[in-house]
C-alpha cells in the first residue's frame, strides 16, 4: 500500500476566519440549497480537532481499507439498482428512496464540493480523504438518525456530526440555523432542545462514518441504529408534531432576515 501524509507538505492553514463564515452563513440563509456554502463555512472555521478525528479514522480497520483501496463511495451510494436489490427494510433501501423522492444524489455533494475547492487546490493526503468520507456519507446521518431534510432536521444532523467529529463550523451552522428557525411565533417550540437532543445524539453513537459502509448498507435499519446506539430523536419529533398542529409547515420554517452575530455566539458558547 503506498502510504500517503495525513497533511500534504503544500497544504497551507487558512486561519480562524468566523467573519467569513459569518458572511457565507447569509448567503445559505437565503438559499438553503446552496450547499456550496457549507462547504465554505467550515472550512473558515476548520481547526486541529478535525486532524485528530482523520488519524482516528485511518487507525480503524475501516480506514486502512480505505487506504488501501481508495473506494470511491459516491459510485456505491448512486449505484440505486444495486440497493434496490437488498431487502425491504435495510439501510441501503432505505437511503434509495430517500434520496430519489428528495431528488438528490452523492455525486450531488460532490459537485457542490467541486464549486467550493479548484483543481489546484486539491490534496492527496488523508485530510483530503476524511473529508471526502464525511461529505459522501451526510445523507446516510439523515437516515440513521431519522432527521429530515427540513430546516430542524438539517440543523439535528449537523449538531450529531459535530458530536462524531468535531467542527466549529458544523457547530455554528447547527446552532446559528437553530436561531433562526426560532424566530418569532417560532420561539415556542422546543427547537433549542431538539438540537441538543441531536448533539447528545451523537455524542453517544458509534461513528458513522467509521462504518464499513457496504456492510452497513445490507443491514436491516433498525439492528443498524441499535448496533450504533443511535436514539430515537424525541424532541424533533415532538417540534413536528406541534408545529402540524398549529397548521405550520415543519418544511417550511426559515425567513430572510439572519440573525445577529452576538446573538448566536452566546448560543455556541453554551453547546461547545
Amino acid at each position: 500500500m503506498t502510504m500517503i501524509p495525513l497533511s500534504h507538505p503544500d497544504r497551507t492553514d487558512a486561519g480562524f476566519r468566523p467573519l467569513k463564515a459569518w458572511r457565507h452563513f447569509r448567503k445559505l440563509i437565503a438559499d438553503k440549497e446552496d450547499t456550496e456554502q457549507v462547504f465554505h463555512i467550515i472550512e473558515a472555521l476548520r481547526d486541529k480537532r478535525f486532524d485528530r478525528s482523520a488519524a482516528a479514522f485511518f487507525a480503524t480497520p475501516a480506514g486502512r481499507r480505505q487506504l488501501a483501496d481508495r473506494q470511491y463511495l459516491p459510485g456505491l451510494l448512486d449505484d440505486h439498482a444495486r440497493l434496490r436489490k437488498l431487502p425491504e427494510g435495510s439501510v441501503g433501501r432505505t437511503y434509495v428512496d430517500f434520496m430519489e423522492r428528495e431528488g438528490l444524489t452523492a455525486q450531488g455533494l460532490v459537485d457542490e464540493f467541486d464549486k467550493f475547492r479548484r483543481e489546484d487546490q486539491r490534496f492527496d493526503d488523508m485530510l483530503e480523504l476524511y473529508s471526502d468520507r464525511l461529505r459522501d456519507t451526510h445523507d446516510l446521518f439523515h437516515i440513521l438518525t431519522g432527521y429530515g431534510r427540513d430546516a430542524l432536521g438539517e440543523q439535528c444532523v449537523l449538531a450529531f456530526s459535530y458530536s462524531q467529529t468535531p467542527s466549529w463550523g458544523t457547530l455554528f451552522i447547527a446552532w446559528a440555523g437553530a436561531r433562526e428557525i426560532r424566530k418569532g411565533p417560532n420561539k415556542r417550540y422546543p427547537i433549542y432542545a431538539a438540537v441538543r437532543e441531536g448533539q447528545r445524539s451523537g455524542r453517544v453513537a458509534a461513528q458513522i462514518a467509521h462504518q464499513d459502509i457496504e456492510a452497513l448498507l445490507a443491514e436491516p435499519l433498525d439492528a443498524a441504529r441499535r448496533r450504533l446506539g443511535i436514539t430515537e430523536p424525541v424532541a424533533y419529533h415532538r417540534v413536528h408534531a406541534m408545529m402540524r398542529a398549529d397548521g405550520i409547515d415543519p418544511y417550511d420554517l426559515l425567513g430572510t432576515r439572519a440573525a445577529e452575530p452576538a446573538e448566536i455566539t452566546g448560543e455556541l458558547a453554551k453547546a461547545a
